[in-house]
């Protein structure tokens, strides 16, 4: 298969800082201002105003390699780490994207949660097979639950504890919205913690800082991009640096066509990962996405989905690929497996998956919020 683009390096991450443990008995480290909760709500409006697209639509779209190609990746990340009977939790499962995925990995059990209730709609629509537009099956194998809120905020162990323990934690392209108060990614990380077995694994997508700051100081002001995407950073990080003390809330503006326009948090992966490690998370890799594509197009199975999926073409008649500036943007993300410490067991799993239906009615979906 041919390939039309660039080597890239790898991001390098830097050591961790040293940061004061935290003690997981109080909850005043997740308290939110209300400039927070504003940002949610955009974000969350943001999505819910997106319209399902047809297929037709779908692929007219200018980065509709892009997609594909992101598919791919979750597509991977999902073949690697999920077994069959697996019970999944979808942290900001968005309109339901993914549901063909884990069908295919013949998981168990599904639970999805997003902040978006236009998206939630959409995700039932799509799981109860109603959705007219490009839905290949009408039923999915396994029994699901469908809810609505800010996973960022509230504290899942008690909406949850007769659903856990989970097998898997999926977060794809949206745990940097956590990252714009330490309390919210906190929250964030106490949650999959608390929600997953040991031995457990949480996998997922988000920006890579290293590239966005190596970017923004490239570019002769403060905002950057090609056809495609622009970002953009507020005149407060005019000097381009940015203060190791206060990794928290580093925003910028996103602008992808046909898919997001909505402020986003730099996650300084080095921070991220001594984070996570205090809620018991070890790191099992953390990979760009031109690494991960050329790591995993070396293996024949992932060759050929990528083929069946069509990020680069077909292979045959169908001669389009990803473009230079689709690419570049791809660039921008980085895959990343987490895996929480202790022994591995599996024989927890409890009578939760006749929590889930098989046909979910709006009236089904639980709003959930701090009281």
């Amino acid at each position: 298969m041919k390939r039309r683009y660039q080597e890239s390096p790898s991001s390098s991450f830097g050591p961790p800082h040293s940061k004061t443990k935290y003690n997981p008995q109080g909850d005043s480290q997740f308290l939110e201002d209300e400039s927070t909760k504003i940002f949610a709500r955009k974000v969350a409006d943001h999505y819910s105003a997106r319209t399902n697209q047809t297929l037709e639509e779908r692929e007219a779209s200018p980065i509709i390699h892009l997609k594909k190609l992101n598919n791919w990746i979750k597509s991977v990340l999902i073949q690697l780490y999920a077994r069959r009977g697996d019970a999944v939790l979808d942290l900001a499962c968005g309109k339901g994207g993914d549901l063909i995925k884990w069908d295919k990995a013949k998981i168990g059990y599904y639970v999805g949660i997003d902040i978006a209730e236009g998206s939630i709609e959409d995700c039932r629509t799509r799981y109860n097979g109603d959705a007219d537009h490009h839905q290949r099956r009408k039923k999915f194998s396994f029994p699901a639950r469908l809810m609505c809120g800010d996973c960022y905020e509230v504290r899942l162990d008690k909406v949850l504890a007769d659903d856990a323990p989970f097998d898997i934690c999926s977060c794809q392209f949206a745990l940097h919205y956590s990252w714009s108060t330490e309390a919210r990614a906190r929250r964030a990380l106490s949650n999959v913690s608390a929600l997953l077995r040991p031995g457990g694994m949480f996998i997922g997508t988000m920006p890579d800082a290293n590239v966005l700051v190596k970017k923004l100081r490239e570019a002769k002001g403060l905002a950057f991009g090609n056809s495609v995407y622009w970002v953009r950073f507020d005149e407060e990080f005019s000097d381009k640096k940015f203060k190791s003390s206060n990794p928290f809330g580093i925003k910028y503006q996103f602008h992808l066509e046909d898919a997001v326009d909505c402020p986003e948090w730099i996650v300084p992966f080095h921070v991220f990962k001594s984070l996570a490690e205090e809620y018991d998370f070890e790191l099992v890799f953390a990979k760009n996405s031109h690494e991960f594509v050329h790591e995993y197009m070396k293996k024949p199975e992932f060759v050929e989905l990528m083929r069946r999926l069509g990020a680069l073409g077909d292979g045959n008649q169908d001669q389009s690929t990803l473009s230079p500036d689709e690419w570049e943007v791809a660039y921008l993300y980085l895959a990343f497996v987490l895996r929480k410490r202790g022994q591995a067991d599996r024989t927890q799993a409890n009578s939760r998956r006749d929590r889930g239906l098989i046909h979910i009615s709006k009236e089904d979906i639980m709003c959930i919020g701090n009281d």
